[in-house]
């Protein structure tokens, strides 16, 4: 470890000996957190110790500039670890660095403070599927000084409104928060030119956010024209980026690309085009690992999982149906250990649904068969007193595949009627533990179950 940190230092200029070019001379980066791309899970927990450190020494010259930067290294392994008190721990120190500025009357580091505070909010809604952060990250964003709002301001409030208006449906209001984004981003990329590392890659992480939304908005128009906009930006972006240096926003971006590919696949009926989505996933898969960053391995591996679901859709292919399976169980391990993550529940849903077609395809009720006892056989090891989420998921699954058989077989042998009541347990316990993306699901599979005894 220590090794890696000298060489760390040496490659990027850091002086060994104690003097920095950076912020804080505690940790391997030296405070430069365009480096930050480059450790572990392990070495980044470390690395946000330090940064404490840093911040909380008494006499630290610029305080509030050493909390805001612990901030950002908290905030980062909270997006690559789920860790909602890597989240909480990050939200208090930009908090502690905003009113520092706040007091001292600087107001361009306090706008910098608002926007860090506005990412760590966006940044928990995207985890744990709790959109009452967007409405804080936008609160928070109103309340930076007037005159002092930077580009970065501007990306992060097009992306606010983008995500408020596909919570309203409003597609065209959507399409305008694209739009918004242009000016921001020219802005971030000639402070990139002058600024070096961390400004490169704030300027990928928004031009990331921007495909995302523009691949929502093809989604539901069924725009073809949208999502070859997303494909190509998207290599345009990942093009300028070096994965053995940038290797998760890399990934990031080239798996947007493999995204856009298999949505522009689907609304052409090219499965060419799908195997090219595949192949880009599968390329944005190998520059990660688990250990280095759990959640965008897990996220990548979900994304190709889907783009495999959409190749099977397109080709009637178990084969494909069953090797989305082992993408979503590759994520599920990631996702099992932090069970109010909102993508566990897309990888839950999905898996099931990958299971029930491959059955419905081979019309083998043996495959229903295998992945309800499996289910059964979850349900017996997990304790629903120490472990009621991962208990309620699988009760959640086991459900899907009741209903599967039903329609597969058309005859009702009771199964309904044990998916409902597996589908109100899960929904009583996860409404019990706040966890709303999986409350959402599990009542959406009442409403079916419900509709489907009606017939």
């Amino acid at each position: 470890m220590f090794e890696f940190g000298r060489d760390l230092k040496r490659l990027f200029g850091v002086d060994t000996d104690g003097g920095f070019k950076g912020a804080w001379r505690e940790g391997l980066t030296g405070g430069d957190t365009s480096l930050l791309e480059l450790l572990d899970v392990h070495l980044l927990t470390n690395e946000a110790r330090s940064a404490d450190v840093a911040a909380s020494r008494l006499g630290a010259k610029d305080r509030g500039a050493r909390l805001l930067e612990a901030a950002v290294v908290w905030r980062e392994l909270a997006r690559r670890s789920g860790d909602a008190t890597a989240l909480r721990k990050g939200a208090a120190q930009a908090e502690a660095a905003a009113k520092i500025f706040e007091a001292e009357r600087r107001h361009d580091a306090l706008a910098t403070a608002r926007c860090e505070q506005a990412v760590l909010a966006v940044l928990g809604a995207d985890l744990f599927g709790d959109e009452g952060l967007v409405a804080a990250a936008s609160a928070t964003l109103a309340r930076t000084p007037a005159g002092h709002r930077t580009a970065f301001c501007g990306a992060l409030n097009a992306g606010l409104e983008g995500r408020a208006a596909l919570a309203a449906s409003d597609l065209d209001r959507a399409l305008t928060a694209v739009q918004a984004y242009e000016a921001p981003l020219r802005a971030l990329a000639a402070a990139k030119r002058v600024k070096g590392g961390p400004a490169r890659l704030q300027l990928a992480d928004q031009r990331a956010a921007r495909i995302e939304l523009i691949l929502a908005c093809a989604e539901r128009l069924k725009d073809r024209t949208l999502a070859e906009l997303a494909a190509s930006e998207a290599k345009l972006a990942a093009g300028v980026l070096d994965p053995d240096f940038e290797p998760l926003a890399w990934a990031r971006l080239e798996g947007l690309r493999g995204q856009a590919l298999c949505q522009l696949g689907d609304l052409d009926g090219e499965l060419s085009c799908i195997a090219d989505g595949v192949e880009a996933l599968t390329a944005a898969v190998e520059v990660l690992s688990a250990d280095h960053s759990p959640m965008d391995w897990a996220r990548v591996q979900s994304a190709l999982g889907a783009a495999l679901q959409t190749m099977g859709e397109a080709s009637t292919s178990e084969r494909a149906f069953e090797q989305a399976v082992s993408a979503y169980d590759r994520a599920t391990q990631v996702l099992k250990v932090q069970p109010a993550l909102a993508l566990r529940a897309v990888v839950a849903n999905n898996r099931a649904l990958c299971l029930a077609r491959c059955a419905e395809l081979t019309a083998d009720l043996a495959v229903l068969d295998a992945a309800e006892l499996a289910f059964k056989a979850e349900l017996a090891a997990v304790s629903g007193a120490r472990d009621p989420a991962s208990w309620a998921v699988a009760q959640m699954n086991l459900a899907r595949l009741y209903e599967a058989r039903v329609e597969i077989t058309g005859r009702d042998d009771g199964r309904l009627a044990r998916a409902g009541m597996a589908l109100a347990a899960a929904f009583d316990i996860f409404s019990e533990l706040g966890l709303r993306s999986l409350t959402d699901l599990a009542a959406q599979g009442l409403q079916r179950v419900q509709q489907a005894h009606a017939v």
